[in-house]
């Protein structure tokens, strides 16, 4: 159904949901499936289609479509004796602990997917926001993480083992010279599951450790918001391959996926602040730094000696914060009220003492 969705709405060029759900509801009448499983097909196709005509924007790609046996509905979802109740008379037998998840007051059935192998509940829950008294910085790199808050704690999380696993079923599959393409399919599927099973599991307990810290102390996340780390590292950029292969492996997305979603579940909030020079300028006078060994810096400024990464943890928290060590125009602004400042045009009429202004 989704497929002949998606052919109906490239051929007669429909780009909303209700002009591709009146094109093709009468079409799948031919299916002797209850509508709700019509419905959702309908709303599937309808995101594919929207994904591809923006890909097809900046790149040749080919038709979508789908290739797995899915069942998916939002209709008529209830729990009754331990079992999911589905339209078309479909019933899922559910765990005890399954059971009470989904029996609680405030858990709401959105949808589910059934495949041949599995069997996915997407639930909602109402969750209040919790009051924060502080925030945390989290500094994001390849083999750790590191945390510093507003108590001036810091705690750094190794996950040096995330990359050291990536390099071993990189250097598996790499090696692979057997011309068999069957086998070679075979191995790479292997490796590249085991991959993600295992960083998915150590991601995991990364990200929920930082989120029960953080609930523990009513505090909010602070993340940089990385974007084109991708391009930085292609061929040609004067990086080695192992490198590249490195950098390009990096699972920030789905790490800063799974401590967004655990938060928005625990009712924590997570701000985001722009990535560039938070390890260039130092956290305490804001002045440039320089690297020394052992990933250390040393301002010249105020002579502080720190690492790095929380240095650089200590600047995101400080941008979360809306903290500079130099006070801004718009800071300014509230100490001369019965002054009208025009911001970038007054700006060093407001921060600095005029010369001709008579001192009491």
């Amino acid at each position: 159904m989704t497929n002949d969705c998606i052919r109906i709405g490239i051929a007669e060029g429909k780009t909303s949901l209700k002009s591709l759900s009146l094109a093709c509801y009468s079409n799948l009448s031919r299916y002797s499936t209850p509508s709700a499983y019509k419905l959702c097909a309908i709303s599937k196709a309808s995101g594919i289609l929207t994904h591809y005509r923006k890909l097809a924007k900046t790149r040749h790609v080919k038709e979508p479509c789908c290739r797995r046996l899915t069942l998916t509905t939002c209709y008529g979802l209830r729990v009754e004796a331990e079992k999911l109740r589905m339209p078309g008379k479909l019933q899922v037998s559910l765990n005890n602990y399954v059971e009470r998840l989904l029996s609680q007051p405030n858990i709401e059935i959105r949808s589910v997917t059934m495949t041949p192998q599995s069997v996915s509940i997407s639930i909602r829950r109402q969750v209040e926001r919790v009051t924060c008294t502080g925030a945390v910085g989290i500094d994001r790199n390849l083999d750790n993480l590191t945390a510093a808050d507003t108590e001036n704690r810091t705690q750094r999380y190794d996950v040096s083992k995330a990359s050291a696993i990536k390099s071993h079923c990189r250097q598996v599959k790499t090696h692979f010279s057997r011309n068999d393409v069957k086998v070679g399919r075979q191995i790479s599927s292997k490796y590249g599951r085991l991959e993600r099973d295992r960083v998915g599991w150590l991601l995991h307990n990364v990200s929920a450790n930082i989120v029960l810290n953080a609930k523990m102390r009513n505090q909010a996340i602070v993340m940089e918001e990385l974007r084109g780390i991708r391009k930085l590292y292609r061929k040609g950029n004067g990086q080695g391959s192992n490198f590249r292969a490195r950098m390009n492996s990096w699972s920030f997305g789905e790490l800063q996926r799974q401590i967004q979603y655990k938060a928005d579940w625990n009712g924590i909030p997570v701000i985001y602040v722009r990535a560039s020079g938070t390890s260039a300028k130092c956290s305490m006078c804001g002045h440039h730094v320089l690297p020394e060994e052992n990933r250390q810096l040393h301002c010249p400024n105020c002579n502080l000696t720190i690492d790095r990464d929380v240095n650089a943890a200590r600047n995101i928290l400080a941008r979360g914060l809306r903290f500079k060590p130099v006070g801004s125009a718009a800071e300014a602004m509230v100490q001369e009220p019965q002054r009208r400042v025009i911001l970038k045009v007054d700006a060093d009429k407001s921060t600095h003492k005029l010369r001709n202004e008579p001192t009491s």
